[in-house]
């Protein structure tokens, strides 16, 4: 059975079937470190973040963004010569700053040849209105996509995770960049502490009814050097196998509209800054089995979604 927002073997809607029909070109990611902090730091910070603000694989924050950017650029131009760029903010909170900040840090990019558009990583209670204004005017003349990290819709969890702002706070934001026509994807963690299987579900059925463009699903990771770890090592939590995590993100993708683009299904853990779960390092096996288990159990994306 082929699914049919798929120009390969998977059963769901492809980042690179999505980025093809829309673009007719081979579309690259960049990750960046634009050297930004967040506004959630001096609370503490959400337990499970690293110190490079989930920005393990952007560019070193010591080289300026041109830099950076032309250093995965001649890398990739070898292998895709007329491939296109979206120029990816990925560490830390990308929309807080000065808007004077952001426009020069956006601007510059957007500056570099065959950069099509922007993915800004950022946080719901941290775009200001004068950045939404701003951000509304470059969606009119480039590629915008905002990502927004949720993680879980249970508040009890989210106390836990100190996740900083509550479900209200995102289902606001989420409004006002649809309002201006901004695409947005939504980054969930399954694996919290002592979340159930039920609990990973809800949070995604409740994202199927919300106007979202894209979704990244993550597995917990528990880091070096972060609060979580020190949770992990006093107050012992169960973390998901590989195998009862792939049949969750499995059973979670039938529950996604099939118009709705899966942008990422597991994590890239650094090796050496892991604890657990160690399964996590071998992301093609991840993905492999979610492939196989999809194909032996004839699940497609959006299976399960109750039709109006």
């Amino acid at each position: 059975m082929k699914f049919e927002y798929s120009n390969s073997n998977k059963r769901y809607h492809t980042l690179d079937y999505y980025y093809k029909n829309k673009f007719a070109d081979k579309i690259i990611k960049i990750s960046l470190n634009a050297g930004f902090s967040c506004p959630h730091l001096k609370s503490g910070g959400c337990i499970y973040c690293s110190k490079l603000g989930s920005g393990e694989f952007a560019g070193e924050v010591k080289d300026n963004l041109v830099t950076q950017f032309n250093k995965v650029k001649e890398i990739m131009h070898q292998k895709w010569p007329k491939g296109k760029y979206i120029a990816y903010f990925q560490a830390r909170t990308n929309t807080y700053a000065p808007l004077d900040v952001l426009k020069e840090k956006y601007e510059t990019v957007l500056k570099i040849d065959n950069v099509i558009g922007l993915a800004i990583a950022t946080r719901p209670d941290a775009i200001s209105d004068e950045c939404l204004d701003y951000l509304s005017e470059l969606n009119n003349r480039t590629y915008l996509t905002i990502e927004l990290g949720l993680q879980t819709i249970h508040e009890s969890t989210a106390k836990l995770i100190n996740r900083g702002h509550d479900l209200k706070c995102f289902e606001t934001m989420v409004k006002k960049l649809r309002e201006r026509n901004i695409d947005v994807v939504i980054h969930i963690i399954n694996g919290l502490p002592f979340e159930t299987k039920e609990m990973m579900l809800e949070t995604v059925k409740y994202l199927n009814k919300l106007d979202i463009q894209g979704i990244k699903i993550h597995m917990l990771q528990v880091l070096k050097n972060t609060k979580l770890e020190k949770m992990y090592y006093e107050n012992p939590f169960t973390l998901l196998t590989k195998d009862e995590y792939i049949k969750i993100v499995c059973e979670q993708l039938q529950y996604l509209n099939k118009n709705i683009v899966i942008h990422r299904l597991t994590g890239d853990p650094k090796e050496e800054d892991l604890i657990a779960p160690f399964w996590t390092i071998k992301k093609i096996d991840v993905l492999n089995g979610i492939d196989k288990y999809m194909a032996k159990n004839d699940i497609v994306q959006g299976q399960k979604v109750k039709k109006i």
